[in-house]
């Protein structure tokens, strides 16, 4: 008898239409959503690398992207491309795939703790009925079983002695806000850094809204000044001529947990650089020379109060400097947060490790 033979797994070979689809979701996010440019610089690639053929050009892949509503015309006359909300979902989805490409398929909805109590999801565990538990816990078939046992048939009858309920798991659900620093560092020297935060804001957003959709997710992005964006505009989000005013994004990511009602609220900033500036007397307070202590005082105040609210801080500091790292590392301990000094390749990682420990605890 012969038995199983295994050859070499060979992934199938994308159509063209796959190929340049990719291709253009990797240069959207570079380009903030700009498709002229996007598709200008895919057509570059395709001359270089000869991608599509006699059979397939270039203007049938932008037809098929219209045909198939990821691409939509501005206005008919001028010919100039907008990207759809299909379109903006696939990116985002395309982001979780790269960056959250090892999650683990489970449940929608809830993270797990270690706790028992009045969660949603069934274990296997047994124990006595106790005045207050659901009534959807009792185990009618062990409770039965244990009245026949106790009393016999002839006087059969159910007492709160034999009832048994089955444990369920305790199930927590976070509130995160997520604060991307847009100042002009981010862009600084030729190194692009914005892009790969963008992309981690998309990942974490589809990741939230797809796998964990009782949790909550705001984001911040920070300069001058902060403001809250939609998932929407991740896409289209760029560096502007700012300083890094840290304080403002603190301070609005404490007033929108506040307002949430979840016990688990944490914060999670990516930033590559010092705080620089804070409104001071209703003026801008600027130093982008060294640590100003004006500035850093009131930032590590913040992680202070962070703290005292149950909010724990999580830093993902794209630099190097070893100064910039004894800034962090004294605004963690002062808020018994995290931090990770991290490459933009490994920045997705760590964003899905610390999000999923962090889920399964609570956090006080």
């Amino acid at each position: 008898m012969i038995g199983n033979r295994f050859s070499q797994f060979k992934e199938p070979e994308k159509n063209i239409f796959d190929t340049l689809f990719e291709l253009l979701q990797e240069l959207l996010v570079y380009t903030s959503g700009d498709v002229d440019e996007a598709l200008a610089w895919l057509n570059q690639l395709d001359k270089q690398y000869q991608i599509t053929t006699p059979e397939y050009g270039m203007g049938d892949f932008i037809q098929e992207l219209k045909d198939r509503g990821f691409l939509k015309e501005d206005e008919p006359e001028s010919g100039k491309m907008q990207i759809t909300g299909k379109m903006e979902q696939s990116i985002r989805k395309s982001s979780l795939d790269q960056i959250f490409g090892k999650l683990k398929k489970s449940s929608p909805g809830n993270h797990k703790t270690t706790h028992t109590g009045s969660g949603d999801e069934l274990t296997s565990d047994k124990r006595d009925y106790r005045y207050g538990d659901a009534p959807d816990q009792i185990d009618f078939n062990e409770s039965l079983k244990n009245a026949y046992i106790h009393h016999g048939i002839q006087d059969f009858h159910l007492d709160e002695s034999d009832m048994v309920v089955t444990e369920k798991s305790h199930t927590a659900q976070t509130s995160t806000v997520l604060m991307i620093d847009i100042s002009h560092s981010m862009i600084l020297y030729g190194e692009d850094r914005i892009t790969p935060a963008k992309k981690v804001a998309m990942a974490l957003s589809e990741l939230i809204k797809t796998k964990y959709p009782k949790d909550t997710l705001d984001i911040i992005v920070f300069g001058n000044d902060a403001w809250q964006i939609e998932m929407k505009d991740i896409p289209y989000l760029q560096v502007g001529p700012y300083h890094t005013n840290t304080v403002a994004g603190l301070e609005l990511a404490m007033d929108i947990l506040r307002r949430r009602k979840n016990p688990n609220k944490q914060i999670f900033m990516i930033t590559d650089g010092k705080p620089t500036c804070i409104i001071r007397n209703g003026k801008y307070y600027k130093n982008s020379f060294g640590l100003d202590t004006i500035i850093v005082n009131k930032t590590l105040n913040l992680a202070a109060q962070c703290r005292k609210l149950g909010i724990r801080i999580t830093t993902f500091m794209i630099a190097r400097d070893s100064y910039l790292q004894q800034f962090v590392e004294e605004f963690t301990e002062i808020n018994q947060g995290k931090a990770f000094y991290t490459s933009l390749k490994g920045l997705g990682d760590f964003i899905f490790e610390d999000y999923e420990r962090n889920r399964r605890r609570n956090v006080r």
